[in-house]
Formats: C-alpha cells, sequence, structure tokens
C-alpha cells in the first residue's frame, strides 16, 4: 500500500469512527440533560408519569453510554495508530482536555451508577435529584473537553514551532483559542436539541403503535417543547459560528457558501448545483452573506479567489451546509407548529399523518448532527492542525490500515445492531402501563 493510500484510508477510518460515534455522544450528553428534567418537573408537579420518564429514559442511556466508550476509546487509539506525526507534534500541547475528558467520564459514570442503583432507597425524590447534577455537568464536559481539541485543530495556538521543535508550549493558551466559544455552545446546544428530538420521536412513535396512554403524551410535549428552546439557540449559535469563520476561517466559509469572488454585499446561496465554478438553480439570498459574516449588508466577504488551489477545502461542504440548516429550520417550525397547535387544540396535531413528522424528525437531527460534523472535518482540509500541518503530513505510512477498516466497519456493525435489539426488548418486554401497574400494585401492598 502506498503512502497515498495509507492517507486515503486513514482519513475513511477515522471519518467512519466519528461519524458512528457521533450518534452515541450527541445522546450521552443530551439525554441527562433531559432525565434531569423531566425528574424535576415530576417533583415539581408531583407526577408520577415524569418520574417513571427520567427512570426509563435512564435505562435506556446507560446502553448507549456502553456504546459510546467503545466508540471513543476506538478513537483514541486511531488517534495514535493513524494520525502519529500528529500526536508526536499536539499531543504536547493538547494533552490536557484530552486528560480531562477523561475524568469528566468517570465523573459522570460513577455518579450514574449511584443514581440508576438508589432509585427506590430515596424517600426523598428531591436528594436523589442531586444525583443527577453530576452526571449532567460530567456528561457535559466530555463534550466541552473534546470539542476543545477539535477547536485547536482548527485554530491552533499556545505553543511555536523552531526548525521542527516546539517551544514556548502553553496549553491553557491553546485550549482557549479563538475557535472553542463557539464550537464548544455550539455542540453542547445541538446535542441537547438533538437528544430531545430523538427522544419525542419515540414518543410519538409509541402513540402511533397504539398505546394513548397520557405518559406518552406528556412525554411528547415535553421534548417537544424543550427540542424548540434549544433549536432557536442553536441558530443564534450559528450566527455567531459564522462571524468566527468570517474572521479566522475564511476560506471554509467561502467553499460552505460556494463564495468565490471578494466582493461587498454578499448574498447567501442555498441550495443549487455548481457547473465548472458556475452555481446553478440556487436560493440567493441577498446581503445575507454579508449580514452572517459582519453583521452589515454591505460588508467585504472574503472569497475563494484570494486563496492558493491547493488550501480550498472540498466544495462540496456546500452541501452539507444545506443539509444542516434545512433539518435545523423544519424542526424549529415542527416543534413551533406542534406546541402552538396543541395550546390551540388544533386536531392536525394530533394526527397520524403529524406524528409521523416528529417520528421523522428523530433520525433527521441525527442526520443535521453527523452534516455538521462533516462539515466541519471536511471544511478544515486540506489540514489536520490549520496553517500548520496538512492531512497527509500526519497519517500513518503502515499498509494495514485497509485490513482496519474492515474490522472497525464490523465492530460497529455489531455494536450498532447490538444496541438497538437491546434496547428494543428492554422496553418491549416492560411497557409503561405494565410498569405503571405494578407500581401501583406496590403502592397498594405497603398501604396493606
Amino acid at each position: 500500500m502506498g503512502n497515498e493510500e495509507a492517507v486515503f484510508f486513514s482519513r475513511v477510518l477515522t471519518e467512519l469512527t466519528l461519524s458512528f460515534h457521533i450518534i452515541y455522544a450527541t445522546i450521552g450528553v443530551g439525554i441527562p440533560l433531559m432525565i434531569m428534567i423531566a425528574q424535576w418537573v415530576g417533583i415539581k408537579k408531583q407526577d408520577e408519569h415524569y418520574i417513571l420518564l427520567a427512570r426509563r429514559w435512564t435505562r435506556g442511556f446507560v446502553i448507549t453510554v456502553a456504546v459510546g466508550v467503545v466508540t471513543g476509546t476506538a478513537i483514541g487509539l486511531q488517534l495514535s495508530l493513524l494520525w502519529p506525526n500528529f500526536m508526536v507534534l499536539a499531543g504536547n500541547v493538547i494533552a490536557l482536555p484530552l486528560f480531562m475528558e477523561t475524568f469528566a467520564f468517570f465523573f459522570e459514570a460513577i455518579f450514574l451508577g449511584i443514581y440508576l442503583y438508589t432509585w427506590d432507597r430515596f424517600e426523598n425524590q428531591r436528594k436523589h435529584l442531586l444525583l443527577l447534577i453530576p452526571v449532567a455537568i460530567g456528561a457535559s464536559f466530555s463534550a466541552v473537553f473534546i470539542t476543545i481539541v477539535n477547536a485547536f485543530m482548527n485554530a491552533p495556538q499556545g505553543f511555536d514551532l523552531e526548525n521542527g521543535q516546539l517551544v514556548n508550549v502553553s496549553p491553557i493558551v491553546a485550549m482557549f483559542n479563538p475557535a472553542m466559544p463557539t464550537k464548544v455552545a455550539h455542540v453542547l446546544v445541538t446535542a441537547y436539541m438533538t437528544s430531545a428530538f430523538v427522544l419525542a420521536a419515540v414518543g410519538a412513535f409509541r402513540l402511533l403503535k397504539g398505546s394513548n396512554h397520557i405518559y406518552h403524551k406528556k412525554a411528547l410535549f415535553l421534548t417537544m417543547k424543550i427540542g424548540l428552546i434549544f433549536s432557536i439557540a442553536s441558530a443564534v449559535i450559528g450566527d455567531f459560528s459564522g462571524k468566527y469563520l468570517a474572521k479566522y476561517q475564511p476560506e471554509k466559509l467561502a467553499a460552505a457558501e460556494w463564495h468565490f469572488e471578494t466582493e461587498e454585499g454578499a448574498p447567501l446561496i442555498l441550495y443549487g448545483v455548481l457547473e465548472n465554478e458556475e452555481v446553478k438553480y440556487a436560493l440567493k439570498i441577498p446581503f445575507a452573506l454579508s449580514i452572517l459574516a459582519h453583521s452589515a449588508p454591505n460588508a467585504e466577504v472574503i472569497g475563494l479567489d484570494q486563496f492558493p488551489e491547493d488550501e480550498v477545502p472540498p466544495l462540496y461542504i456546500h452541501y452539507l451546509f444545506d443539509v444542516m440548516v434545512t433539518i435545523g429550520m423544519w424542526m424549529t417550525l415542527l416543534s413551533l407548529v406542534y406546541l402552538v397547535g396543541t395550546w390551540k387544540k388544533w386536531r392536525f396535531t394530533s394526527s397520524r399523518w403529524f406524528h409521523w413528522l416528529i417520528v421523522l424528525g428523530g433520525p433527521l437531527s441525527v442526520l443535521a448532527i453527523e452534516a455538521g460534523w462533516w462539515l466541519d472535518e471536511v471544511g478544515r482540509q486540506p489540514w489536520i492542525l490549520r496553517g500548520v500541518m496538512r492531512t497527509k503530513e500526519a497519517a500513518t505510512t503502515s499498509g494495514q490500515v485497509d485490513f482496519m477498516l474492515l474490522l472497525f466497519a464490523g465492530l460497529y456493525l455489531i455494536l450498532g445492531i447490538g444496541s438497538i435489539v437491546v434496547l428494543m426488548r428492554m422496553f418491549r418486554k416492560n411497557t409503561v402501563e405494565q410498569e405503571l401497574s405494578d407500581r401501583a400494585a406496590e403502592r397498594s401492598g405497603e398501604a396493606l
């Protein structure tokens, strides 16, 4: 296997691993907050349905955490095996958040175990709720620290290179790079949003399957409300992300928007087809790109004409941007219509076809997360460490990467199918109705 093939297969394997891991990582970050909100609402309203909601979500969450640990370990392994030159250079600078991410995960896992196995040992549910705070904090900070590493790859700082040697290394300066605020905020908010819409899809699906229990209706309303809040927040943070790109990574913004010529009053291009650097069938919003980049309709936006051809990211990232933005807008609109319709008692919001739209929103939200990560990673190319090290310079020269790709693909297939089967059997054998009936019988027995 030649060096170019090793680079290609290394990129494919890394993309496969990240694409699979991001599903479980997103759920791992977002679900603890959903559990905490559900239990808090249940305590506040003295409603056992919300308490049960938190309990059932926690059971499913444990399965996804287990898979996330395996895929997260795979990423750490592949960083060393596939990108050894990157780890030699960057490992000395950015090792601190990598270590802190591991610490945050153990912090989360310890309190998750305590929370899970003390359900019936607390007479006061408020005290039991306190155990969820470190779980949610640990989950979110795992995302914070690993996103800081990604932000460093986009905006490296905190070191100097002299004759190929690292000097003046400052891990703290490296962590607090210009990309960190917008990236961390966007990852957290979209994780919460996606988790809410995935749980909403589950609730809508149960209603479609004939379980008209009030439990599922409460779950659906709660998760759609949370999803709307965080989808609006993600749009606001997305605006800040656009301004960051305009200042620090203008080539990524220009490639994502098919902005070829530097100009003032630049339009925002949505959709369309690119033929020989000519954009066809696109929706152009006048001045919108200038507003997104600099908050001024006549501001100058740097185009791809200002960059060497070998530093221009792949132009197909425009389609990834379209997918991410379109799904985000759709889910914001869908959740808003559902909540207003429920409040106004519009009959169509409880119809089968509308519930199917909500069910579809779950996988669509996951697809938006995937598109966002692909946009971020591919949009940084040809750099693995922007302006410092190219991807081809960082990759291994091993001839066994294609075999590794097959092995890991098989592992992810087993993990994906296995987690789905376990989750389905777990909840199919222990329905909401049955669990509520068992708990009522327990309370009746205690009263006697």
